[in-house]
């Protein structure tokens, strides 16, 4: 017996390390000092650029949205969902992405496969700025079923002290500025598969005229990044906090940047609901309370303002290319909750 034969292929893990290579070398800022294949990745942190550098880091993976991605076997948006989500996560504190590791588990690893999934994380790690530093891809036989596989990623930021984000002065009278989601992003996909795909027996390639598009191109749509709109704005003083509606969706979301003794007041129509979301609530017949913890309904981000400020601020999103900012609601004294009205 020899490795191979217990299902571990070192020569793929090779060439697979040898792809990756060439796809992370393109994402290197001048503060990598290592290369691909060293032990850890090196960083010099810029510390002339900070006055008083902070540092913020974050974990996630992508959910079940791997399994609508093994349905199709597209494996190229990963990636993307999977850097961008983090980036979100560690822009509600101020920071800006400095580098960015993965962790891909599968059970025989496919070169072409990894390859696709790295390319992803490639692309979206050049779209923010930041470094694809390293990371581990383990080939693990008997743990994952065919064709399947796991990913996650790290992502280490930085901030000026002076400048974070926190949402401790938000206060009654603020403004709530919503920006518009492009679909599920990366959460909720556990019920949008039941309903799809039990419920309603449809195929991964099945169309949807409600939806102008077929089942995997609406919800393969990769998780938006809102660095590009939201950077300009950072270090002015003019966010007060700001929630990346994730899982729980803006019911669960948003309480976590408000003080204790406000709420926040949502105002449902507001904005569009984006048909997606109306199907999936009308063809699994789901509660509107279910929905919203479920989903984004299509808002992403969101941004608590002084009111004084929402003219300002709405400038910059545009000037930075978002035309969708909405008003969607203000915040409230209360007991740290989300009130829809």
């Amino acid at each position: 017996m020899d490795y191979k034969s217990s299902g571990v292929d070192i020569d793929a893990g090779n060439e697979t390390v040898r792809r990756i290579k060439r796809l992370a070398k393109a994402t290197f800022t001048p503060g990598v000092l290592s290369d691909i294949g060293s032990f850890g990745g090196l960083f010099k942190l810029d510390t002339a650029a900070w006055k008083e550098p902070v540092l913020v880091s974050s974990a996630d993976g992508v959910g079940t949205k791997l399994k609508v991605a093994f349905m199709a076997n597209r494996h190229r948006t990963i990636g993307a969902d999977l850097v961008n989500h983090c980036v979100n996560d560690i822009l509600v504190q101020g920071a800006t992405p400095l580098f960015f590791l993965d962790y891909l588990a599968t059970g025989k690893l496919s070169p072409d496969v990894a390859e696709q999934i790295v390319e992803g994380l490639a692309r979206a790690c050049q779209d923010n700025g930041c470094a694809l530093l390293g990371g581990e891809t383990a080939e693990m036989p008997g743990f994952y079923a065919d064709g399947e596989y796991d990913v996650a990623g790290f992502i280490v930021g930085v901030v000026d002290r002076a400048r974070i984000i926190d949402g401790r002065s938000i206060a009654a009278g603020d403004v709530l500025l919503g920006l518009p989601s492009n679909g599920l992003h990366t959460n909720g996909y556990s019920l949008a598969r039941q309903i799809a795909f039990e419920e309603l027996k449809l195929k991964i390639d099945s169309h949807l005229p409600e939806l102008g598009e077929t089942v995997g191109d609406a919800f393969l749509r990769t998780h938006r990044s809102y660095l590009p709109v939201i950077k300009p704005l950072l270090g002015r003083g003019l966010i007060k906090g700001m929630a990346h509606i994730t899982g729980g969706g803006i019911t669960d979301n948003l309480p976590r940047i408000l003080p204790a003794g406000t709420a926040a007041r949502i105002n449902r129509t507001s904005w569009r609901v984006p048909p997606i979301f109306r199907w999936l609530g009308e063809s699994g017949r789901v509660p509107e309370y279910d929905l919203r913890r479920s989903f984004n309904m299509g808002i992403g981000m969101i941004l608590a303002v002084a009111a004084g400020d929402v003219d300002a601020v709405r400038k910059a999103l545009l000037d930075a290319g978002e035309a969708n900012s909405t008003v969607i609601g203000d915040v409230v004294a209360g007991s740290n909750d989300v009130q829809y009205v």
